[in-house]
């Protein structure tokens, strides 16, 4: 790199050297941008600091989902999970609201869905004899069917039958001999069994299946469902009637702990990522001699000194179970969490409202209440100390950007003076050989 030349250098080298006003000019402004430099450095910093906030305020959020799902009274804790002792008579599924226990169930006979079929056509577009018949779908009233030159196949007749509201599907089956028309009732049970009257058609409707209620007794109370699926019966569970049986079958409700282990495995996830990102911001790097960007935040500190205490929150009493490394989520050194997958089965083959009610205890507040309640103060979109904390951050550095601006504006018009200036000064180096020569000649004459 080339050196600027002093405009006293060039005049007293004779003007052998030539002076760069630009490249001079440079160096002065250069000399002068430490200020300028310095608060570019403290916006990159506030930057810094500003994503890591950012990245600790999402994990948070992330954190406080994972909390909501422990403390909501119809969450994964909340499920449940239905079985049958026989899955050829019967399975069952349940929702958050059914009571654990079991039941005993004996079933009858099955509900089945009426149809009806006609005698066999050559195809589908072969015509039969017009009249009309009447179809009747349970208790309701019977519909009459006319049959005239504009639908006298088995494909017209399933297109106008299935054009009006009968509660009924037609449908023109085929094989090797022939075609038929099929009739389903849309409804199973009773209420929707098919009744065919007052034909006087070119075609033969014969009823082929009775629409019929199942039949079951459950604790032994007798009862009836239109479906196979029995809904209503017992509270939160749907029991699937699958076959008659011939002896007595089990269906059993209880706690869905699988649900409720993988709820309790996300929020020791989702703690533990919080807990690790506050730990990097505290540890001591030796190469850079410092620690991340926001070791020195205040906020920072109270948040995880928060946080630690909401993992170490504890009830009274509860079985026992009152307070997380109970049922087997031990803290370990660092302050992140570690479950004990045995010892939280144990806990939950034992007595699983104890660990419900450790997460959900209303009066005073269980673990997740109480933890909630916390991360809606801190991930507050306004008030929140790490809104708050990002607010100042932001204020900062529009603050630093505004200086900044404010400090190159003046720069720039210090260095389109000294430019002029320097520029004179260069073109007066410039002639300062000839003027010296010419003083020279008119001394020489004297």
């Amino acid at each position: 790199m080339s050196t600027a030349v002093s405009p006293l250098a060039a005049a007293q080298s004779g003007g052998s050297t030539a002076f760069n006003a630009q490249q001079y000019v440079a160096q002065i402004i250069a000399s002068e941008q430490g200020p300028e430099q310095l608060m570019q450095q403290q916006v990159s910093t506030l930057s810094t600091q500003a994503t890591a906030l950012g990245n600790i305020s999402t994990q948070l959020t992330a954190l406080q989902g994972s909390v909501f799902t422990l403390d909501d009274f119809q969450g994964a804790l909340a499920a449940k999970l239905a079985s049958s002792s026989d899955s050829t008579v019967a399975t069952a599924t349940a929702d958050s609201s059914a009571a654990t226990g079991s039941h005993t169930l004996t079933v009858s006979n099955l509900a089945t869905t009426s149809s009806a079929y006609s005698n066999t056509l050559a195809d589908g577009n072969t015509a039969f004899a017009t009249g009309s018949f009447q179809i009747q779908v349970g208790g309701g009233t019977a519909t009459t069917i006319t049959v005239d030159g504009t639908n006298d196949t088995l494909t017209g007749l399933a297109n106008t039958i299935n054009g009006d509201t009968l509660g009924v599907t037609a449908s023109v089956v085929t094989d090797a001999n022939g075609a038929r028309l099929d009739l389903v009732s849309n409804t199973s049970g009773a209420p929707g069994d098919i009744t065919l009257s007052n034909n006087t058609t070119g075609l033969t409707l014969t009823k082929a299946v009775t629409g019929q209620n199942a039949a079951f007794t459950l604790d032994g109370v007798s009862l009836a469902s239109t479906s196979n699926a029995a809904t209503g019966i017992l509270q939160g569970v749907t029991i699937d009637l699958q076959g008659a049986s011939g002896s007595p079958v089990t269906i059993s409700v209880s706690p869905d702990t699988t649900q409720a282990t993988g709820a309790i495995q996300s929020f020791v996830s989702a703690y533990n990522a919080v807990i690790q990102s506050l730990n990097t911001q505290f540890a001591y790097d030796p190469n850079t001699q410092s620690t991340g960007p926001l070791g020195s935040d205040g906020t920072i500190m109270q948040l995880q000194q928060q946080l630690l205490g909401d993992a170490a929150f504890a009830i009274s009493g509860n079985a026992g179970d009152t307070n997380l490394a109970s049922i087997g989520v031990n803290m370990n050194e660092d302050g992140t969490l570690t479950v004990d997958s045995s010892a939280l089965n144990a806990s939950m083959a034992s007595n699983y409202n104890a660990v419900l009610n450790l997460f959900q205890q209303v009066t005073p507040a269980g673990f997740g209440q109480n933890f909630d309640n916390d991360l809606l103060t801190l991930t507050d979109p306004t008030q929140g100390p790490l809104a708050v904390d990002q607010q100042g951050i932001t204020q900062t550095t529009a603050g630093l950007n505004q200086q900044i601006a404010d400090f190159q504006t003046q720069l720039d018009a210090q260095q389109q003076e000294l430019l002029q200036q320097y520029s004179q000064v260069a073109v007066t180096l410039q002639e300062m050989p000839t003027m010296i020569s010419q003083v020279q000649s008119q001394l020489a004459s004297v």
